[in-house]
């Protein structure tokens, strides 16, 4: 690789905006400075007026590979992840076979080589029978072991009370949860069906997953967290109610944390009715309070990651009645715009924006040399430009489902230039076909 440099960049990296030059060399970082002269044979990136920053890790993606693959796969959605401005990505275990032994884990990993966009890394499903698989786990394997203390897409609910209580004491990482209180759920869905038979409205996808359902789980995910002192993470929180559940303190000072999804920072139960299945998602997406009150904990330290939880389905299975549409929605290619999007309208700050999506990632997972912009670090940035629209159209999507939520919606913000490893694999609304992902390292143990 030769060297390149990025001039005159307003950087936003730990907490603070700065006009800064970048000298990458290969795959890392080099030097920053105030201005690095362009020497002979260094590629220029002049991205005055726009802002760097590090590339998002997200911490939650369902990629669909193996088995589901006519919805999306590794290659297809890690190029609209680079697109969208993610660098890495952490992918989920329930796929066809279930990624729940050692073995599919490791065939996971070897068909990702060579064929990701972004840097990878896979976690470890849990089910009620899989316990002394967990407890063979080596740190630095998965970058988490997922447990489904709820029902949702995929065969993999974890609802035996001693299975549970095992994972969470014998966990050599952390456990990731989706925290939905199922007989809440097939209650809710009961009396749904008594109300409105078998044409039930979208717009009571919030009451049938309701915050309910929400507490109840993730109480209980936190209860056992605390018993065994495990390293916990609950993933796409919803509610306010939940918000009382977490802490404010320093994420350092933190063994429980927890996740927000960037479509229940945007979206509110009032656009159910223009946009339908389109949105349905588990949790769902709940009311406009619900939403303010997931911006404020992410102001205060309670919410400590932002993420998309990227779940694709076809267009011809989410065109569908209530029950028979999954859930779950694409949304890699646009996550900085739409957290851009949330800037501009002063619900949250560039710096926080940056912190949670790449700093604190990095941070809880113990990813190696990412996540921020140093000088040693691996070269995963970002330029965004600020001030070129971008119109959202089908013509213009990476997914292999084919359609996004945002269909027709113009974001103020454009993502200029994507870098991974060092190289370029985004620029001027192209991929440029470099496949620089790399298997992430992953450090933190129990």
């Amino acid at each position: 690789m030769s060297k390149l440099l990025i001039s005159n960049a307003r950087l936003i990296n730990e907490g603070e905006i700065r006009e800064v030059d970048v000298l990458i060399d290969g795959e890392r970082i080099e030097k920053i400075a105030a201005q690095i002269e362009a020497a002979d044979g260094i590629d220029v990136i002049d991205a005055a007026g726009k802002y760097l920053m590090p590339g998002m890790i997200d911490d939650q993606v369902h990629f669909r590979e193996p088995g589901l693959t006519h919805k999306g796969d590794l290659a297809t959605e890690s190029a609209a992840a680079v697109a969208g401005g993610i660098t890495s990505f952490m992918d989920m275990p329930n796929v066809n076979p279930l990624t729940v032994t050692s073995e599919t884990l490791a065939d996971k990993y070897s068909s990702a080589a060579g064929r990701c966009t972004a840097n990878y890394g896979f976690y470890f499903g849990a089910t009620n029978t899989n316990i002394e698989e967990i407890r063979r786990l080596k740190v630095g394997q998965a970058c988490g072991i997922k447990a489904f203390m709820g029902a949702s897409t995929g065969d993999m609910l974890v609802d035996d009370p001693e299975a549970l209580d095992l994972i969470f004491r014998d966990a050599p990482i952390m456990v990731v949860t989706h925290c939905e209180h199922s007989p809440t759920i097939w209650e809710n869905e009961a009396h749904a069906k008594q109300q409105f038979g078998e044409d039930v409205p979208m717009s009571e996808h919030p009451n049938i997953r309701s915050a309910n359902a929400c507490l109840t789980s993730s109480s209980f995910a936190i209860e056992l967290a605390r018993r065994y002192d495990a390293l916990l993470h609950v993933l796409h929180l919803t509610t306010a109610i939940e918000m009382e559940l977490f802490s404010p303190a320093p994420r350092s000072e933190k063994r429980i944390t927890g996740e927000v999804c960037v479509h229940h920072l945007y979206f509110d139960e009032s656009r159910y009715e223009e946009l339908g299945t389109r949105i349905k998602c588990n949790p769902a997406i709940k009311s406009s309070a619900d939403r303010q009150a997931l911006i404020a904990a992410l102001n205060d330290g309670r919410l400590d990651i932002i993420a998309t939880d990227h779940a694709p389905h076809t267009w011809a299975e989410k065109d569908n009645s209530y029950f028979k549409a999954p859930a779950g929605l694409p949304l890699v290619q646009h996550v900085l715009q739409v957290l851009f999007e949330l800037v501009e309208r002063k619900e949250i700050s560039h710096e926080l924006l940056v912190d949670r999506a790449c700093h604190a990632p990095a941070d809880l997972f113990g990813v190696t040399d990412r996540g921020y912009v140093r000088e040693g670090y691996f070269a995963d940035l970002l330029i965004v430009d600020p001030d070129k629209p971008y119109l959202v159209q089908a013509s213009n999507l990476l997914y292999k489902c084919g359609w996004s939520p945002f269909e027709g919606h113009e974001f103020s913000a454009s993502i200029d230039t994507t870098i991974v490893n060092g190289s370029v694999v985004f620029a001027d609304g192209k991929l440029s076909g470099e496949i620089a992902g790399q298997r992430l390292e992953f450090t933190r143990a129990r």
